[in-house]
This record gives structure tokens, C-alpha cells and sequence, in this order.
């Protein structure tokens, strides 16, 4: 995991967490990036749950490289059957990690699985699975193959850690977790999603700042390169890596356009 200024919420996450219903044999240890929180989140992390692990950030990794940070320094601690990305805005069921290792076992541990979340009126999902063209794949109590993720509830087995490693430090805050799935896509890694919901977590109600006409330009332009807006580079890396230069650089070049003319675009 890792955190910036969501207490209430890290700490309902990880009391979500000590409810899960762990399989015989099992145990569960947690490694948590404090990125830079200064809200009292680490302290009352440790008060509350004096077994997490704290990793210290300076406030500048954001998702991707605070979830890098963790897993690199899990990965040095001990050779873990599997690691287990949680978003501490996900709050999950008490089914999740037995559903999430028996989906793995049925895959002979050699596949990443994917937790899906709806939002907290059930009316919808809001992350999981991914498919290329068709969004998220229908809920029907069995496993279905997905192409890509999001990385709130996933799943990543010892054997396809070894192949594949780490999340590609180079981003920030967003592309890690799709970057990932497409990275196992290409070394002939299946990636399955559980046929159930496993917790909850409302998505963004608004438009990004980045590309929102009502905010004027001068902060959409600032927040368009911000780490959790849509750095233009980093659009162009993994475009680069997964299509070509050429559809790398006319994302380049569309991202900043839509941070101009986001009336015009969104017509």
C-alpha cells in the first residue's frame, strides 16, 4: 500500500483488513509507503496496527513509486508466495484474499488475479479487469479473462513476480498498473478476474483538472504535468512501449491539445 492524507480512510482499509478470513497456512504481513503524510496517518497506523510495516517517502512518489517503494523493500525482506496491491481507498470484504489465493491455485499460482470494487450504493463497478475494447467484463460468479487492470485489488503470484518484477518506476502516479498488465500480456502472462465483487471504492465524480474547461488554463496546464494528471511523457512511454513511436507521439500531442482546447475536444 501507500498513503498521503487519508487517515480515516487508511485506517478503515487496514481494519478491513484484519477481518479477512485467511486461509489455513496463510498469513498476511503488510508493507505501507508513508508518502509525505502529515495528517497523522503513520502515527495512528502504528498506535493501531504496531505489525505494518512503514516504508518513509518525501511526499514526491505518489502511487506508482510508493507502490514500487513497498514492494521492493517486501521483496528484500522475504521470498512471499505472493504480494497483494490494496489502494487504502478500497475497502474490502471479508472474502477477498481466500477468493483471490483460490482463484490463484486454480490458475496453478502462475496467472495474476484481479479483485473488481463497486461503488457504495452497489449500483456499479468502478475498477478491476479491463478489456481492450469492451471496458469492464460482466460479474458472473466465475473467472474471466481480462486484458489489463487497474491496480486496486491485485493479486501477483511469486512465479510471475520473477518474470516480470517490479512496477516500471518510471511513472509517477497513474500508467504503473496498466503498464503492468500489458507488460504480462506480452510475456504470455494470463491475468483472470474473480467472478465477484471484493470491495468497495468510489471512482472520481469529476473531470480531472487537467482537462476540465471550467478551470482556467493556467492550472490546467500546471496540472496536466503534475505526477496525477497526464504528464505528456509519460503518456508517450507507455504508448511507446505497447504500440509504437508514431501512436506515442500523437497521444503526445492530443494530451496537450486537450489541455488546450478541452471544449472543442470533448466535442
Amino acid at each position: 500500500m501507500t498513503v498521503h492524507n487519508r487517515r480515516e480512510k487508511t485506517l478503515n482499509c487496514l481494519s478491513h483488513l484484519s477481518e479477512q478470513d485467511i486461509p489455513e497456512g496463510y498469513a498476511l504481513e503488510i508493507y505501507l509507503t508513508d508518502d509525505g503524510c502529515t495528517d497523522g496517518t503513520p502515527e495512528a497506523v502504528r498506535e493501531q496496527y504496531p505489525s505494518v510495516h512503514i516504508i518513509q517517502g518525501d511526499g514526491s512518489l505518489y502511487w506508482n513509486r510508493g507502490m514500487y517503494t513497498a514492494w521492493e523493500v517486501s521483496a528484500k525482506q522475504k521470498d512471499y508466495d505472493f504480494y497483494l496491491w490494496l489502494n487504502d481507498d478500497s475497502f474490502v470484504y471479508p472474502q477477498m484474499v481466500r477468493a483471490l489465493i483460490e482463484a490463484s491455485a486454480s490458475k496453478d499460482d502462475n496467472a495474476i488475479i484481479v479483485g473488481a470494487t463497486q461503488s457504495h450504493d452497489h449500483h456499479h463497478q468502478t475498477y478491476g479487469g479491463r478489456l481492450q475494447k469492451q471496458g469492464f467484463p460482466k460479474l458472473n460468479g466465475t473467472l474471466a479473462r481480462v486484458d489489463y487492470f487497474n491496480g486496486n485489488i491485485v493479486l501477483v503470484p511469486k512465479t510471475v513476480y520473477k518474470i516480470l518484477g517490479n512496477l516500471d518506476e518510471y511513472f509517477t502516479h497513474s500508467f504503473g498498473d496498466f503498464d503492468y498488465g500489458l507488460r504480462a500480456r506480452k510475456a504470455g502472462i494470463e491475468i483472470w478476474q474473480v467472478g465477484e465483487f471484493l470491495g468497495e471504492c468510489e471512482e472520481h465524480p469529476t473531470l480531472d483538472k487537467w482537462c476540465n474547461p471550467e478551470v482556467p488554463f493556467s492550472q490546467r496546464w500546471k496540472m496536466l504535468w503534475r505526477p496525477n494528471g497526464m504528464p505528456p511523457h509519460e503518456v508517450f512511454h507507455i504508448e511507446k512501449r505497447h504500440q509504437n513511436v508514431f501512436t506515442a507521439s500523437f497521444h503526445y500531442c492530443t494530451t496537450i491539445l486537450h489541455c488546450c482546447f478541452p471544449i472543442i475536444w470533448g466535442k
